[in-house]
Formats: structure tokens, C-alpha cells, sequence
């Protein structure tokens, strides 16, 4: 770099007046990661000021030499001006020129177009010359690697004339996005070494609070940057002599334009979330990316860091990206703005496809059918266990997902209703599988007619031997198995819905195997003649004189009516085939 060069450079960025605190492009000190300070917590961080045009190739449209001339031969190196001489190592010693061809009709425009082959953000353009500045020339940048161009600077001692812009208007904060144009550096002098240097943020009134300038971090932000001569300075018309041409056949107006050192000084624009910009796989260069973002400009937060929107870091304020809290159950994640301004705009990652059996936004609870193991950690996988509700007893399969009870039918109790509740037994319909125990009072079982007996002296001829022999079988009517699922008060009577399950012995044609009725008058049972409960299988044996009103079986003090032992079966078996050979028959 030229030490011209140099003190403009200075004297720009001393112009700008930035302080570390406000100021993206300010010089840091390298500690060993940048982007986080001594106690880990993560801070804003940026690449170092760069000459990002330096060893970049450069586009011109027009190059002295192509095609060859006597004064440009691109074939001798002593005469060659190729426009890799605009960005490469300069010194006041050697000032290596490109130059465009010789221009015999004045304006004709030239271009020189330069690739920074990343975004970058920009604080000043400049160029030295080897020939006098030209009367007019354009600064255009693009943002999209050169496929749309927006204008950034104009210079021209007509201001109107060539780019119908007022010469010198003021920038607000309305236009601070605006082109401006300037005759400030359109003097014919000095002939060689002149320079034009344009700096960005210079009079741009949010430049003290870039930070929070949207507006100029757009403004800054370039792919590209394109430099467009429209009109060189005239010797003629200020008295200068003219150029021989290049056949030598005589004198004629000539031109050309030629620059020692094209610079672009700027930061690789990382968003404050990266403090160097490196080459990936593929020789791109691309941000060397922290605080948990992604994308050549750490422009995005990285895959499950959804938990808050994507902003660029300040000096206030790293913004790093927040992976969502998922409790280990899930691997991706999306960011919600509905429920980000409702959490006071803390937290809006929504945690997607939940495993181990969880559910909601943080998989911070059980899904249906499951419910909570209190005993482990939510993050632990077993966190979440099944409800296993009884198929019968249950009257559903979800549970409470804090305490895993399930939710139970009438009369029945447990985590898993698999039992019958206090008060209640077991039946055998799988709509009602506990029915209420029937409670007898004694006192109430005795009709206002009748004196109240003494149960022992009552039930005394039904008491004693329960063998069961041939002569006790062929005295009574009916002998059957049931097992007693019901039981409900009818006038004096209870009414017990009995399933019998085996006939061994029945006068009565009516009674079969299934679902039938048993009749005890209530002062036997408050006297316990018989005992019989709910749920139970037993042996009844008594007589037919059930009249017409009470259909079924009829029970009394002088039935038997014992629980059943299945040893009996083999007993009543043998019995049976003895009153078919006619042994009851018999005096």
C-alpha cells in the first residue's frame, strides 16, 4: 500500500470516531476465543479489518494490451498493465498500474469489477491512480454476487448533467440508503497518485448506533463492488497537448484511465457471532461460526437451537442461539412467535416428535396411557411408565398422568382397578364387575306379627351333620350347584340371582343350568338358615313348594345350603346314578 494511500485510510476511519463499545469494525485484542469471555459466558465478536480486495481477481472491461498496440503489448511484461496489478502488493517504490486501452472518443465508459467472493461489510472503497482521476465515475455494489447492482457513491464535476443527482445533498435518516454525488475529487491534479476514497458510514447519522441501525448493517453489507469511469479529464479543453495515436500518422485526442491499487477495507461480515472467516470443503470462505449459529454469515441458528429468534449479536448483547429444552426426548425442534411474545419473549421452541413415551412442547409430561414415575429424573428415559389398567375393572386405559390411577368402575379400587373396594365383591358381569355386599339387620327381618324368636331353638332342626348320604338326597326335591351373584329385598323375601351350574337332582322341569332365582325368607337369613354370601358357590338341597309368585328355587331353615367343596362332585355323581337304578325307591 502507498503511504498516500495509507494516511487517507487513517484518516477516514479517525474521521468515522467510533468507540469500541458502538462501533462493529473497532480493533479488538485476540484472547484465546473471542466470542467468549474469561468466565465462558459468550460475547459479540467480529473477523480483524481487512483489505478485502487484496489477491482477489479483478474484471475489466477494457485492459491496455487487449488487443496489443505500440503502447500496450501484452506479449513484452515491461509494457503489460493486466488488472491483477489493482490488487496486489503495492509499495511507494513499486507501483504496479493497470490501464485501460487508449480511449479516442470522450466519454466511454470502463468498468473494473471485483468479486469478494463472500458478504462483507464495508466501511470505505478506495482507489489510487497512475493517470489524473477521472471527471466522472460510480461506485456500485451488490449483495447478491453480482446479479443486481445498487449505486454506493458518485463523483462528478456535474453532478446533475451525468447522474441527475444534486451535487453534495444531505443525508438523513430518512435516505441514509441514498447515493449521493460529490465534485470533491474530480481535480485534474495531481496527475499521478491521485486518490478517490469513499467511506461508507461517513456522515450517515445512525453510524453512532450501528448497532442498532438495521438500515446501515444493510448499507455496508456487499458481495461485490464495481467501479464505473464515465468520463475522463479533458486535456484539450484545459490546454493540454495531445497524444500522438497509435499508428503515429498524426495528433488526436487520447485517453486513458489507470489505477495502481484498488481497496475494499472491511470486516468479513459475520453478524458479531464469528471472529474469522476460514475456507470450507469446497475453498468457499465462509464464517468460522459460535454461539451456536450456522450459514456463511452465521446468519442462522443451528439445527434445535430454535428457542428464541435469530439476531445479530451487540456489544450489549451476544444473542446467541438457545437449544430448545426437550428433556432429552426429542432431536428436533421449531421456533413459535405466538408462544415466544406469550413466555415475555423467553422461550418459543416447540419440541417435535417426543420418544419414551412423553408429550408436550418440552416433552415434559406422559402421553396418553402413560404416566409419571415419580422416582426418576423427567430426562430419564423410563421417566414415563404404563398405566396397565385392568381390562375389566378400568373404564378406560388412560390413567392420571401424575399418579398412574386408573379410573375404575363402581365398586372397584387400586392403581390398576384390579380389586374389588371395601363393601364390595367380585360378580361376574364385566359391566358390574364388584356389586355392594348385602347388610341384613336382624331386627328388621321379623315381620310386626311374628314374636321374635331365639335363632339356635329356630334353626336348630336345620343344624348339625352336613354328610351328605342317599337318605338326605332322596328326601329333598332339588340338588344343585350355584354360585350367588345377586341379591335384592322383596317384601319379606330375599330375592338371590344365582347362576346354577350343575343340576344333580330336580323335580321341577323348569329349573336348568344358567342364571335363576333362590327365595330365603329374611327371618332365616337374619338367623344365618341358611348362611349364604354374595360371590360364593354352594350346594343347595331343599324342596319344591315355590309357589307361582316366586319362581325359581326356594330355600329355608330345614334346606341345606352349604359351600360348596369340589370333592362333593364325584359324591353327588355316584348318588345320582343310585336314584336312577331306583334306590330312592326303596322303603
Amino acid at each position: 500500500m502507498s503511504s498516500m494511500a495509507g494516511v487517507c485510510l487513517l484518516l477516514l476511519l479517525c474521521r468515522l470516531d467510533f468507540s469500541q463499545g458502538v462501533n462493529p469494525f473497532a480493533i479488538q485484542q485476540i484472547p484465546p476465543d473471542p466470542c467468549y469471555d474469561e468466565k465462558g459466558a459468550p460475547r459479540r465478536c467480529i473477523p480483524e479489518f481487512v483489505n478485502a480486495a487484496f489477491g482477489k481477481e479483478v474484471h475489466a472491461s477494457s485492459t491496455c494490451g487487449r488487443p496489443a498496440t505500440r503502447h500496450c503489448d501484452a506479449s513484452d511484461p515491461r509494457k503489460a498493465h493486466p488488472a491483477s496489478y489493482l490488487t496486489d502488493l503495492n509499495t511507494a517504490a513499486n507501483m504496479t498500474c493497470w490501464r485501460s486501452e487508449t480511449l479516442y472518443h470522450s466519454p466511454q465508459n470502463v468498468s473494473l469489477t471485483l468479486s469478494l467472493a463472500k458478504k462483507f461489510e464495508v466501511i470505505y472503497v478506495s482507489l489510487q491512480f497512475c493517470s489524473p482521476r477521472p471527471e466522472s465515475a460510480a461506485v456500485f455494489k451488490s449483495m447478491d454476487y453480482g446479479k443486481s447492482w445498487v449505486p454506493y457513491q458518485y463523483y462528478s464535476s456535474q453532478c446533475r448533467k451525468i447522474y441527475g443527482k444534486p451535487n453534495k445533498a444531505t443525508v438523513t435518516k430518512q435516505n441514509e440508503q441514498e447515493a449521493l454525488c460529490t465534485d470533491g475529487h474530480t481535480d485534474l491534479y495531481p496527475l499521478t497518485g491521485g486518490l478517490i476514497a469513499f467511506s461508507t458510514l461517513d456522515g450517515r447519522p445512525s453510524a453512532q448506533d450501528f448497532d442498532n441501525s438495521p438500515v446501515l448493517q444493510d448499507w455496508v453489507t456487499a458481495t461485490d463492488i464495481r467501479v464505473i469511469f464515465s468520463r475522463p479529464h479533458l486535456f484539450r479543453e484545459l490546454g493540454g497537448r495531445d497524444h500522438e495515436d497509435d499508428d503515429g500518422g498524426g495528433s488526436s485526442s487520447s485517453y486513458y484511465y489507470a489505477v495502481g491499487e484498488f481497496q475494499v477495507g472491511g470486516r468479513c461480515k459475520c453478524n458479531g457471532h464469528a471472529s474469522r472467516c476460514v475456507k470450507d470443503k469446497e475453498g468457499k470462505l465462509v464464517c468460522d461460526c459460535k454461539h451456536n449459529t450456522e450459514g456463511p454469515e452465521c446468519d442462522r441458528c443451528k439445527p434445535f437451537h430454535y428457542d428464541r429468534p435469530w439476531q445479530r449479536a451487540t456489544a450489549r448483547e451476544a444473542n446467541e442461539c438457545l437449544a430448545c429444552n426437550c428433556n432429552l426426548h426429542a432431536r428436533r425442534c421449531r421456533f413459535n412467535m405466538e408462544l415466544y411474545k406469550l413466555s415475555g419473549r423467553k422461550s418459543g421452541g416447540v419440541c417435535l416428535n417426543c420418544r419414551h413415551n412423553t408429550a408436550g412442547r418440552h416433552c415434559h409430561y406422559c402421553k396418553e396411557g402413560f404416566y409419571r414415575d415419580v422416582s426418576k429424573s423427567i430426562s430419564d428415559r423410563k421417566a414415563c411408565r404404563a398405566c396397565d389398567c385392568h381390562p375389566v375393572g378400568a373404564a378406560g386405559k388412560t390413567c392420571n398422568q401424575t399418579t398412574g390411577q386408573c379410573p375404575c368402575k363402581d365398586g372397584v379400587t387400586g392403581l390398576t382397578c384390579n380389586r374389588c373396594a371395601k363393601g364390595f365383591q367380585q360378580s361376574r358381569s364385566p359391566v358390574a364387575p364388584c356389586i355392594k355386599i348385602p347388610v341384613v339387620n336382624p331386627t328388621s327381618v321379623v315381620t310386626s306379627t311374628e314374636e321374635p324368636a331365639d335363632c339356635d331353638s329356630y334353626c336348630k332342626p336345620a343344624k348339625g351333620n352336613y354328610k351328605i348320604n342317599l337318605k338326605k338326597y332322596c328326601k329333598k326335591d332339588y340338588v344343585v350347584q350355584v354360585n350367588v351373584l345377586d341379591m335384592e329385598t322383596v317384601a319379606n323375601w330375599a330375592k338371590f340371582t344365582v347362576n346354577i351350574l350343575s343340576v344333580y337332582k330336580c323335580r321341577d322341569e323348569r329349573v336348568k343350568r344358567g342364571d335363576n332365582f333362590l327365595w330365603i325368607h329374611m327371618k332365616d337369613l337374619a338367623c344365618k338358615c341358611p348362611k349364604i354370601q354374595i360371590s360364593k358357590k354352594y350346594l343347595v338341597m331343599g324342596i319344591s313348594e315355590n309357589p307361582s309368585e316366586r319362581p325359581g328355587l326356594m330355600a329355608d331353615k330345614n334346606s341345606l345350603v352349604i359351600q360348596w367343596r369340589d370333592a362333593w362332585t364325584r359324591r353327588l355323581r355316584k348318588l345320582q346314578r343310585r336314584e336312577k337304578r331306583g334306590k330312592c325307591l326303596k322303603p
